[in-house]
């Protein structure tokens, strides 16, 4: 059986579909499992990287403004996603895929279209709380569409379409033990903060990182804190940190990554995640069931970030601090706050694993298999 997986963009469109892959690939050990995406990096390191087949299509995505620059490069997007849907014909005509999944991001709209058009069973996968631009067009022509949340529900005009599946996650997000979790990373008895602001780093949220890291040596290291900086922040973060007075050769209490290589194992020792409020984290935290502080990147199409955030927070899983609001006394007050309250804790422990769908992958590939029938 040959299925087809279309994302790219980013790892929250990315990281689900390696996951529904690899879960289709244990029911399904013979398929052919083929992955279409545009040329950006993260789809080119990551999808190779997990054994699985890609091939890189041109695309482009939307640009909003009215500039004649803006214009034109619309005019280039038009013509790239022309070729690109007739470079994906080509493509199933020899493949002959029984299903198409799209996971997000515009290097899929291309994919999903063909699929479409040549009669191919479709689905699309949203992982963000409100759709995007790329899902909300597809969810006019798909089979089925798939989304995380079950108020998301109401953005589709068919919700016949429309099944709540939660956000795949890798396994080790679920069922790692946090004992040997935290005996893995050597920590103590100490409660565990966990910060992470994604693979480049985000420059305000690293210098407030860099201040807590000092309020917390004044308060006599209350908690242990693990940090990953990302590649830009690696760059400066470790002399600023030393000019706050805190030595990081010494201080066994703050562990400060370029990476953190293995999330599953850090988040699960973790007693609070501070964050950004992408998809792919939001998703992470709540199948791990670890309270945290989402704080939204502003910068975002759509702003994306913040309804995901909001969305947990609704369902009392997460407290939201915008960027502007988050200085390190105020997320120092809020982990504080949040490790001496512990009725608020466990609320939102229940709440996060309320929110979580653990067979998420199991459940996407069910409606595959649906879908198939009668396309073999």
């Amino acid at each position: 059986m040959n299925v087809v997986f279309t994302c790219g963009g980013t790892g929250g469109h990315i990281v689900p579909a390696i996951a529904i892959a690899n879960t289709w690939k244990e029911h399904y050990p013979d398929s052919r499992i083929l992955f279409i995406g545009g040329t950006e990096k993260m789809e080119r390191e990551l999808i190779p990287k997990a054994g699985y087949e890609l091939i890189s299509l041109e695309t482009h995505g939307i640009s909003r403004g009215k500039s004649p620059a803006a214009m034109w490069h619309n005019v280039k997007t038009v013509v790239s996603t022309l070729k690109a849907v007739a470079a994906c014909k080509k493509i199933f005509r020899e493949v002959k895929p029984q299903v198409i999944v799209g996971t997000g991001g515009y290097a899929s709209f291309p994919a999903l279209l063909a699929g479409s058009r040549m009669g191919i069973p479709t689905c699309v996968h949203e992982s963000n709380a409100v759709p995007g631009m790329t899902t909300r067009m597809a969810a006019k022509w798909v089979d089925r569409v798939l989304v995380c949340f079950t108020d998301s529900a109401k953005y589709y005009p068919d919700p016949k379409k429309v099944s709540v599946v939660g956000m795949p996650v890798r396994r080790e997000f679920i069922y790692t033990d946090k004992a040997q979790a935290r005996s893995i990373l050597g920590l103590d008895h100490r409660p565990v903060v966990v910060s992470t602001f994604g693979s480049q780093g985000a420059e305000a949220m690293n210098q407030m990182i860099a201040e807590l890291f000092r309020l917390e040596k004044l308060a006599g290291y209350p908690f242990q804190h693990i940090h990953g900086v990302g590649s830009f922040g690696w760059r400066w973060m470790p002399q600023l940190v030393k000019a706050k007075g805190v030595d990081l050769e010494k201080e066994t209490s703050i562990s400060m990554k370029e990476y953190i290589y293995d999330m599953p194992t850090v988040m699960t020792a973790a007693d609070i995640v501070i964050s950004r409020a992408g998809a792919s984290s939001c998703n992470e935290i709540a199948a791990c069931g670890k309270p945290c502080i989402l704080i939204p990147s502003p910068n975002v199409t759509d702003n994306h970030q913040e309804k995901n955030a909001r969305a947990l927070e609704n369902k009392g899983g997460a407290i939201v601090m915008l960027e502007k609001d988050s200085s390190a006394q105020a997320v120092m007050d809020c982990i504080t706050g949040l490790l001496k309250d512990k009725p608020r804790y466990e609320s939102m422990v229940k709440a996060l694993h309320g929110i979580s769908i653990p067979d998420s992958a199991e459940q996407v590939c069910k409606i595959m298999r649906e879908l198939t029938k009668g396309n073999k």
